[in-house]
C-alpha cells in the first residue's frame, strides 16, 4: 500500500477492486484511501475521506457505494458517515448517526438497510460500551434508532444468517468479556436473546459457513492478557453453541474467512503480546484445524478480503509498528 496503516477497513467493490480506507500510523490518523487492482496486483490512490478516522466500520451497499461510519479521530469519537462512489472515486458526506461510536459492527440487511450495533462512545476511562443500535437508509441518507440490544457491548462480532437475522456475539461491556449472544430480526426491529457461548470472549472472529452454522474463533478474556485457541459453532436451528476443534495457536486480533471450498482460513493476530504470522484452516466436515502456509510478515489489526479469483488479500496491520505490506493466500 502507499502508506502504513492499522485499524483501517477494507471493502470489496462490484468492479472487483478492494477499497482500503483510513486507519492510523506513526504519522497520525489517516484520511487516505486506496484501491487494490486484482488484474495488475497494484495499489491505486483514490479520493480522501472527509474525516480522518480509525476504529470505524465500512460496508458495501446494494447500490455499489461504500458506507464508512463512526470511528475515532485524535480527540473524539465520531458519529459522522460518508459514502464512496467507485464511479467517481469521491467521498460524499451523508447523515450522522444518532450516537458517536467506535468498535461497533455494521451489517447490510436483505432489505437494503444497514444495521450498526454497539461500540463505545469513549466518554470514560473504561470507554463505556453501548447497547444502542440504529439503521441507515441509503435511499434517504438518514439514520433511524432501532431497539437496543439486551446488553452493552464492544469488540463483538455480527454475522448475517441465512434467515436474514443478524447474530451478535460476545464482546466486552467495558469491564469484562461477554459470552452472551442475541439475534436481530429485521422484520420486527427487535432483539431476541439466544444461547450463550461456552467461553466469554472479545477480539474474536466469526465466519458464516456454507452449512449455515457460524464459527467463532479465538479471542481474549482479559484485555489482551489471555488469548484463546478455543472455537465454537452456533446452530441457527437450535439456538445453541457447540464446542469444536481447537486451533493450533491461541490468538486474538486475527481474521477469519470462509473460502470457496468451504474451509475457513484464520490468519495472524496476537498471542501473549506477540504478533503471529501463522495461518490455519478449519474443516467443517471434521471439526479439525490444519496449519497452512505462514504469512511473510507477522501481523495483527490487518484486513482480509476475498477476491473474485478466490485468492485472499491480507493488507496492512501492525507488526510492532504499522505496516504497508500486503500478501495473497492461494487456497489449494
Amino acid at each position: 500500500m502507499s502508506v502504513e496503516r492499522r485499524y483501517h477497513r477494507a471493502s470489496t467493490l462490484a468492479n472487483e477492486l478492494v477499497l482500503v480506507v483510513g486507519g492510523y500510523n506513526r504519522g497520525g490518523y489517516l484520511n487516505s484511501a486506496e484501491l487494490y487492482n486484482l488484474s495488475t496486483g497494484t495499489w491505486i490512490t483514490t479520493g480522501n475521506i472527509n474525516v480522518a478516522r480509525q476504529y470505524h466500520a465500512a460496508s458495501t451497499l446494494a447500490n455499489g457505494l461504500v458506507l464508512v461510519v463512526g470511528g475515532y479521530n485524535s480527540t473524539s469519537t465520531l458519529n459522522s458517515a460518508e459514502l464512496y462512489n467507485p464511479s467517481t472515486g469521491n467521498w460524499t458526506i451523508t447523515g450522522n448517526m444518532n450516537a458517536v461510536r467506535r468498535y461497533h459492527t455494521i451489517s447490510t440487511l436483505a432489505n437494503g438497510l444497514v444495521l450498526v450495533t454497539g461500540g463505545s462512545n469513549g466518554t470514560s476511562t473504561l470507554n463505556s460500551a453501548l447497547n444502542s443500535a440504529e439503521l441507515y437508509n441509503p435511499s434517504a441518507g438518514t439514520w433511524e434508532i432501532t431497539r437496543n440490544m439486551s446488553v452493552e457491548r464492544r469488540y463483538h462480532t455480527a454475522s448475517t444468517l441465512a434467515n436474514g437475522f443478524v447474530l451478535v456475539a460476545g464482546g466486552s461491556n467495558g469491564t469484562s468479556a461477554l459470552n452472551s449472544a442475541e439475534l436481530y430480526n429485521p422484520s420486527t426491529g427487535t432483539w431476541i436473546t439466544t444461547g450463550n457461548m461456552n467461553v466469554a470472549r472479545q477480539y474474536h472472529a466469526a465466519s458464516t459457513l456454507a452449512n449455515g452454522l457460524v464459527l467463532v474463533t479465538g479471542g481474549d478474556g482479559l484485555n489482551g492478557r489471555l488469548s484463546f485457541n478455543s472455537t465454537e459453532l452456533y446452530n441457527i436451528s437450535t439456538g445453541t453453541w457447540i464446542t469444536t476443534g481447537r486451533m493450533n495457536a491461541a490468538r486474538h486480533y486475527h481474521t477469519a474467512s470462509t473460502l470457496a471450498n468451504g474451509l475457513v482460513l484464520v490468519v495472524g493476530g496476537t498471542s501473549g503480546g506477540r504478533q503471529l504470522n501463522s495461518a490455519e484452516l478449519y474443516n467443517p466436515s471434521t471439526g479439525n484445524w490444519t496449519p497452512t502456509g505462514n504469512m511473510s510478515i507477522a501481523r495483527q489489526d490487518h484486513t482480509v478480503s476475498t477476491l473474485a479469483n478466490g485468492k485472499i488479500l491480507v493488507a496492512g496491520g501492525q507488526s510492532n509498528t504499522p505496516i504497508n505490506s500486503a500478501e495473497l493466500y492461494h487456497s489449494m
